[in-house]
């Protein structure tokens, strides 16, 4: 039976509550009304202009389509992209580009898909606060990043694959305005990809223990798998992790290392495992979805094995650099599992940024072969064999 005394307690947290959120509520109506007049509406989008109903532009095979151009002054705050076709593999496929104030590389580069939280040209939910893949089925990609611009601004899609991308939808809305300061943070996103090694004295992906002791560590990142090399003055905001794993081993083992203006050891910011980065905890294997963290996509066979997506956006506390940002984590403990990994790091910072390495080429972004129960299978039986055979369980 609940007391006096926490009855009271109860009534005094709820009055809490509600004054904050009044607060809360009553100013951001305020801020609505006073921002009104600082700017003004502007949308480019695919509508039809014969007023017609394919509203939708088309892209070909091997070709680049720019969907947004300015040379005013002004921040973009929503992107809105569907589209359709016939290759599968048209979310990895397909290339987005930014470019701000004219200069001549991007600041942004990335397989769409990946850029928008759907990894393996698959297509999927994906529900946090500054990416949406919305229904149908992860179809409809959104970005609210918000990305500002002071003498021009164009984004274009690059078509690489062999079939045409018969239906492009979006929009692009953006405000112009005369207050973006010139030299303040633009932008940016980049993908990269790689397959790991296991960096092992025996060259054994070994991990928790499960093929005898584990090698500690070393004092360097140089083996670890690098989501960011930046050089210049901003603040990281985020990150979209795709795990390939090809055997049923955890694959989170690995430590985060994020070195700041500097690469000095021990780094700045250090974890305590993958699934730590990501803000959850023991492994998980289930979809969850958080305005600053989740794992929209998780493997479906045995143990960890096959593709995992995971992200973290720091909007509570984007992480300052000055003068550098190498932000890196661990395949496995101390670098011990073999992995495909892919990433899109996202981030904000003055102009001119160094320029990008060489996007891979298209074959080089391709999945790798799905392993499935019949590779289980041999490995059973190769494990029997060295067993000597006997019975099912592989003892002699």
């Amino acid at each position: 039976m609940l007391n006096l005394r926490t009855i009271k307690a109860f009534f005094s947290g709820l009055c809490i509550l509600l004054f904050l959120s009044n607060s809360i509520f009553s100013d951001s109506l305020e801020n609505l009304w006073q921002s009104r007049q600082d700017y003004e509406n502007f949308r480019e989008s695919s509508f039809d202009a014969t007023n017609g109903n394919d509203d939708f532009v088309k892209i070909p095979p091997r070709s680049s389509r720019t969907i947004f151009e300015s040379n005013t002054s002004g921040v973009i705050r929503h992107i809105w992209i569907t589209l359709w076709s016939k290759d599968k593999m048209i979310l990895r496929n397909s290339v987005i580009r930014m470019y701000w104030d004219n200069q001549k590389h991007p600041s942004v580069e990335s397989p769409l898909g990946d850029f928008f939280g759907q990894g393996w040209g698959e297509e999927y939910i994906m529900n946090s606060l500054p990416i949406v893949a919305a229904p149908k089925k992860g179809k409809a990609l959104n970005s609210y990043f918000s990305m500002p611009f002071s003498k021009g601004a164009k984004i274009t899609i690059e078509n690489e694959s062999d079939e045409e991308i018969g239906s492009f939808y979006y929009y692009i809305e953006y405000e112009k305005r005369k207050d973006i300061p010139a030299n303040s943070p633009r932008f940016h996103a980049q993908w990269k990809k790689t397959i790991t090694k296991p960096n092992t004295k025996l060259d054994t992906e070994n991990d928790r223990n499960v093929l005898g002791p584990m090698e500690k560590g070393k004092n360097s990142y140089e083996d670890n798998y690098i989501f960011a090399d930046i050089e210049g003055e901003g603040h990281f905001v985020g990150i979209q992790y795709y795990v390939d794993s090809p055997s049923p081993m955890w694959y989170g083992e690995g430590d985060d290392m994020i070195f700041i203006d500097g690469k000095e050891w021990p780094p700045r910011l250090r974890g305590t495992g993958t699934e730590d980065f990501f803000n959850t905890a023991w492994c998980p294997k289930e979809v969850f979805h958080h305005p600053y963290f989740g794992y929209p996509r998780v493997s479906e066979s045995i143990g960890w094995m096959g593709r995992t997506h995971l992200y973290r956006f720091f909007l509570e506390s984007p992480i300052v650099f000055h003068k550098s940002f190498l932000g890196t984590i661990e395949h496995g403990h101390a670098n011990s599992l073999t992995l495909d990994l892919a990433s899109v790091a996202y981030w904000y910072q003055k102009l001119p940024n160094k320029q990008f390495s060489k996007l891979l080429s298209k074959s080089d972004r391709q999945n790798q072969p799905a392993i499935n129960e019949n590779d289980i299978h041999r490995w059973r039986d190769s494990y029997r064999k060295f067993k000597g055979g006997g019975e099912v369980w592989g003892s002699p």
